[in-house]
């Protein structure tokens, strides 16, 4: 059988990590000042040299945590970059920077892979805010093309797009780390068509398997089941779930499972009423999930032709694939390697080049709304939900009588 394309990737390192040029062994001698002041003072140059390799522009968005300005290098206009100024000291109340932004700033070190944003620098100005320097895209993000109908798209372009997605997924869960946060907003788009997965706010390394994990992320229309059930334990089937999601929301140009109110209970209900009910026959051990609970009701799951149906447009092919990502039981989910190696993806239409996708202008401003939006948040339009570890609630469906 014949290897799938999609798993060709360019060649590169697992982390491409930023080379520190090694101390000099031997060091000027001092002058009153202290070793530790020598170094500030160092340091200080260096972050003030970095700075000055940039000229702000426009403001592209504005958010309680941080900023975002367009920007070019200074020694050349026509190179744009995007640069993220995270607030910290008084302007958040002297919280301090966060740990979203400290997730962000070490996986975006430690990742580069094209369908990755990219961080160029980073750099702090005298009031002691955080610059990132981010890669500019300008073509805004998926949900843009979903949502805009004036946006015409086929099945060669989704089944591109998922590509973009997927390799990118299978990039981070190669190198041992999760996104939690994979959403059409979270996709940005580049100036040639490609697209780029942001914000690792709320990404964590893969944790020794004896090890607890917070339930309590990623946004909630598309968390998996098994965080729903307060699962203390899980790896890449939670990615894999989100980006199922996204392909279901590309094909019908909605959110599969947008619950309104978007509470933990109306979710649960959504993925039984639109999956089947999560049972030890279709998922053994997770009635001993200390979250699990369901609506009174079994029902079964969905059946092939059912979800034929319904996303029709891309395939069986397709329908398969979508099925196998949506899969109640994270333990027979595909992982992002066996989506990839999928059939799906060398069947007709073969993905769309890069130069044929679809384009739109004006995206600019949406990308600086998307680089300020905390992680766990639902889009704004669509009325935001608060943090992903802020909205977790208990699951009483008696309650609901």
């Amino acid at each position: 059988m014949a290897t799938s394309p999609a798993l060709d990737v360019p060649a590169e390192p697992p982390f491409k990590r930023r080379k520190v040029p090694a101390e000099s062994s031997s060091q000027p001698e001092s002058s009153g000042a202290s070793t530790s002041d020598t170094t500030m003072d160092l340091a200080e140059q260096l972050d003030a040299q970095e700075r000055k390799k940039y000229i702000k522009g426009a403001k592209l968005g504005s958010g309680t945590y941080a900023d975002v300005f367009s920007a070019h290098l200074a020694s050349d206009p026509t190179k744009l970059v995007a640069i993220k100024k995270i607030k910290v000291g008084e302007e958040v109340q002297s919280m301090g920077i966060s740990y979203d932004s400290l997730r962000e700033i070490k996986f975006l070190q430690e990742l580069d892979h094209p369908n990755i944003i990219k961080l160029h620098a980073v750099f702090s100005t005298k009031s002691q805010n955080l610059n990132l320097v981010l890669e500019h895209l300008p073509q805004g993000d998926l949900e843009q093309m979903i949502k805009e109908q004036s946006v015409q798209y086929s099945s060669a372009d989704i089944k591109m797009w998922m590509l973009m997605l997927m390799r990118a997924t299978y990039f981070c869960h190669m190198n041992n780390v999760l996104h939690r946060d994979i959403k059409p907003n979270n996709l940005l788009i580049a100036a040639d068509g490609s697209l780029k997965l942001a914000d690792f706010g709320l990404a964590r390394a893969m944790a020794d398997p004896f090890q607890p994990m917070t339930y309590n992320t990623i946004t909630i229309w598309y968390r998996p089941p098994e965080l729903f059930f307060q699962a203390q334990h899980y790896g890449g089937a939670v990615d894999v779930w989100s980006c199922g999601c996204i392909l279901a929301e590309l094909i019908s140009r909605d959110v599969m499972f947008a619950a309104r109110p978007d509470n933990e209970i109306n979710m649960v209900k959504l993925i039984c009423e639109k999956v089947g009910t999560p049972t030890e026959d279709n998922w053994p051990g997770v009635s001993k999930l200390r979250g699990y609970v369901t609506p009174d009701g079994l029902i079964p799951l969905r059946p092939r032709d059912d979800w034929l149906a319904t996303f029709r447009t891309i395939g069986e092919m397709g329908v398969d694939l979508l099925i196998k990502m949506l899969t109640l039981d994270p333990r027979q989910r595909l992982s992002a390697e066996g989506v990839l190696k999928h059939g799906f993806w060398i069947s007709d239409p073969r993905p769309s080049k890069l130069k044929d996708l679809p384009r739109r202008g004006g995206g600019e401003r949406k990308m600086g709304e998307d680089l300020v939006q905390r992680g766990g948040e639902l889009p704004k339009q669509n009325g935001a939900a608060g943090r992903a570890d802020k909205v977790a609630r208990k699951i009483d469906f008696g309650a609901m009588k």
